[in-house]
């Protein structure tokens, strides 16, 4: 079998394209750090960002409209503004009665939804639990005392359901929403008996881990 050799001259190729230099970064863009997540965890601490402490993202249909971002206000470790909030009795609770004993506050997007219901009703079906380890349950949600009381006596609830009209109380925290805010964000906080954060649980999808998590934290302190 015959095999034909060529020979090639080394010459360069010559560019096709204009070289063109990387542009710089605008001075005024802003580099955002994102924090890994574990897949085992959703647990939050504090944030520390490299550009201001919200995110201001242009609307598709006007670049007038914004739509701004909510960052962690209450931190592990750190001490809740205290709130005085209508239950579905309309009685007045204020976070301060519970000083001597830790307390779990859940906030949560509204009475009914499907993943609201199964929260409530699994912070009901072991409330027991959250008793013997000295602990009272809190719900939030910006539903009014009226709509509470359905939502209670329907499910059987043993524990408050706090009405936090405005999202006053929702905002003052810094619960973040998800969806890009679309979605009021559902979020656990469990304080100890001196009234500082111990654990701050973020999970939208899965509304029973709230309890796990909160159930867990307790019996170790």
């Amino acid at each position: 079998m015959a095999f034909l050799s060529l020979s090639l001259q080394k010459h360069p190729l010559p560019c096709l394209l204009p070289r063109q230099s990387p542009k710089p970064l605008s001075s005024s863009s802003h580099n955002l750090f994102i924090l890994p997540k574990s897949s085992h965890s959703h647990f939050y601490g504090t944030v520390k960002l490299a550009s201001p402490p919200s995110l201001s993202l242009p609307s598709s249909h006007s670049s007038s409209r914004k739509k701004t971002l909510v960052f962690a206000k209450v931190n592990k470790g750190g001490v809740p503004p205290i709130f005085t909030l209508k239950d579905q009795e309309v009685r007045d609770v204020t976070l301060s009665k519970f000083k001597g004993k830790p307390v779990v506050v859940y906030f949560y997007p509204a009475d009914e939804s499907p993943g609201c219901t199964k929260q409530a009703c699994a912070f009901r079906d072991s409330y027991e639990k959250f008793k013997k380890a000295g602990a009272e349950v809190v719900g939030i949600s910006v539903d009014d005392p009226s709509s509470h009381k359905e939502f209670a006596k329907k499910y059987s609830l043993p524990y408050a359901l706090l009405s936090d009209e405005g999202n006053k109380i929702r905002n003052e925290w810094g619960v973040p929403g998800d969806l890009f805010g679309t979605l009021p964000g559902r979020q656990t906080y469990v304080l100890d008996k001196n009234g500082v954060v111990q654990l701050i649980y973020n999970n939208q999808f899965e509304p029973e881990k709230h309890i796990d998590e909160t159930l867990k934290l307790l019996q170790s302190i």
